[in-house]
């Protein structure tokens, strides 16, 4: 290995890297066709590759994973240099003076440090940054397009997973006043919403095969949404529940088919009582057996 490829690379070659990519003729023909449309799935994937290397314990994916999240910023950020927007050094000099306004009891004057971390101090200067923002897309001449605008549901991005923006939408209403007291009535919503579904799906087979269909995706969402709203009167992250139970889910499966592998079989061979045999033999010999 020469000197050359010991060097560290730094986000400034990275950069570069980028726009090397990005150049006319001499780039690469795959990225110059992207727009930010057409990255944005890959942004939210790779955010999700990162939380699955911390959830496994991987340091060394969790590295390369990181990698690859910082290559979607500095994707991004490039694609908004090329239209005249704004450039990465923009986007961490914005970060990095947010959090400093953000912390004046690390960062402020000597009062504001020897004060702390003062109640109601985080809403206002959100409620400023907010203000600020919007006085920055007047002056650009840009219009709000978001939904809800000037709602207190506002900054609850829409392509948010349908459960985490579900809980974000409820905090957001507990804030002004309008949540359940406590864990109680949500339960008892909660069998209101599972009755109702219920009703749907047993419901009578005359009503239109589309609009009962409609029905019963609209009653299911309910559910789920009351779902979400038990999890944050429980303080639980109902994703981060709902991936373990998919992770027990896929071990007591996987251990269905090494059984069945054992005489030479899948599942496809075998039959629900026999699997359903395997499966709880899972429960009992791996962790998590009580469900």
């Amino acid at each position: 290995m020469t000197n050359a490829e010991k060097t560290r690379k730094t986000i400034a070659d990275l950069i570069g890297v980028m726009a090397a990519l990005r150049t006319p003729d001499t780039g690469c023909p795959w990225d110059l066709q992207q727009t930010f449309e057409s990255i944005a799935p890959y942004t939210i994937e790779e955010t999700y590759e990162v939380a699955d290397a911390i959830v496994r314990g991987d340091l060394v994916d969790l590295k390369e994973e990181l990698g690859d999240l910082l290559l979607q910023v500095v994707y991004h950020a490039r694609m908004a240099q090329e239209q005249g927007a704004f450039d990465f050094g923009d986007v961490a000099d914005g970060i990095t003076r947010k959090m400093i306004r953000r912390h004046p009891h690390v960062f402020g004057t000597p009062e504001e440090r020897a004060a702390g971390a003062q109640a109601g101090f985080w809403a206002r200067i959100k409620a400023a940054e907010k203000a600020e923002k919007a006085a920055q897309r007047a002056a650009a001449g840009a219009q709000e397009v978001r939904e809800g605008a000037g709602s207190a549901l506002d900054d609850v991005p829409i392509a948010m997973p349908a459960l985490v923006r579900a809980v974000k939408l409820q905090d957001k209403a507990a804030k002004v006043g309008f949540d359940w007291p406590s864990l109680a009535p949500v339960l008892d919503k909660l069998g209101e919403e599972l009755g109702e579904l219920s009703a749907v799906v047993v419901g009578s087979d005359a009503e239109d095969g589309r609009d009962r269909q409609a029905k019963i995706e609209e009653e299911f969402g309910d559910l789920l949404f009351t779902m979400a709203n038990v999890a944050r009167h429980l303080k639980l992250d109902p994703e981060a529940a709902l991936r373990a139970a998919n992770h027990k889910f896929q071990r007591r499966f996987g251990h269905i088919e090494t059984r069945l592998a054992e005489d030479g079989r899948t599942p496809a061979d075998s039959n629900l009582d026999e699997m359903d045999r395997l499966w709880n033999e899972a429960k009992r010999q791996q962790p998590g057996a009580h469900s």
